[in-house]
C-alpha cells in the first residue's frame, strides 16, 4: 500500500516541474503550452524563481510606563481652570465647560482629553476649553490628560467638585395651582 501512495504523490508532483513551450500558431498568435505540437518549432520558456519573503523577527515593544518615567513631563503647567473650589457648580442640565492651563503651548501632535471620575470622557481635542454634558448631580472628580496618539503622556492633578442641579420634583418647577373659585350667589 505504501509504495502505491508514494508513486501517486510523485505523479502529482510531475506536472509542477513540467517544461513550458512557446510557439506561434497559424494566425500569428503566441501560444504557451506544456505539450509542444508536432511539426511546430517551439522555444523553451525559462521561468524565474518564485518569490519568497522571509518573516521579520518581531521586536519586543517598549512599555509606555518605562518611557514615561525615562522622559521629563513635556508640559511644565497642566491644570484645570474655571471649577469652583468650595461652592457647588450650578449646572441645571449638567452641562458646563472647563479651561485647561497648559504651558508651553500644546504640541500639534498632542490632544487633550478629560477624565471624569477616573474614566476617559469625550473626544480628544486640541482646544484648551473642554465641555462636560449631562453630568449627574453630586460629587465628581475631574482631570485632564495629554495624549500622543492613543497613549497618555501626562495627566493633571485631580480636582473634586460638586454639581448642583435643580430637582425635577422641586416645588419651584411645578405649575401653580389654580386659585379656588368663589361660589356664585344664588339669584
Amino acid at each position: 500500500m505504501r509504495p502505491l501512495l508514494i508513486c501517486l504523490l510523485l505523479s502529482l508532483a510531475l506536472p509542477a516541474s513540467a517544461q513550458i513551450f512557446k510557439y506561434s500558431d497559424a494566425n500569428g498568435n503566441t501560444v504557451f503550452t506544456d505539450q509542444p505540437p508536432e511539426g511546430q518549432q517551439t522555444q523553451n520558456v525559462q521561468l524565474p524563481e518564485t518569490n519568497s519573503v522571509s518573516m521579520p523577527v518581531p521586536s519586543v515593544p517598549t512599555t509606555p510606563q518605562a518611557n514615561a518615567t525615562d522622559k521629563a513631563a513635556p508640559y511644565s503647567t497642566l491644570q484645570l481652570t474655571d471649577i469652583p473650589d468650595e461652592a457647588a457648580l450650578r449646572a441645571n442640565n449638567g452641562t458646563f465647560s472647563v479651561g485647561v492651563d497648559i504651558q508651553p503651548r500644546l504640541a500639534s501632535n498632542h490632544r487633550l482629553r478629560l477624565l471624569l471620575d477616573g474614566q476617559p470622557y469625550g473626544q480628544p481635542s486640541n482646544v484648551p476649553r473642554l465641555q462636560v454634558s449631562n453630568a449627574d448631580r453630586g460629587e465628581h472628580s475631574l482631570a485632564v490628560e495629554v495624549l500622543s496618539g492613543e497613549q497618555s503622556i501626562q495627566q493633571s492633578a485631580t480636582t473634586t467638585f460638586t454639581v448642583q442641579r435643580v430637582s425635577t420634583s422641586s416645588p419651584a418647577l411645578r405649575p401653580p395651582l389654580p386659585a379656588p373659585s368663589k361660589p356664585k350667589p344664588a339669584p
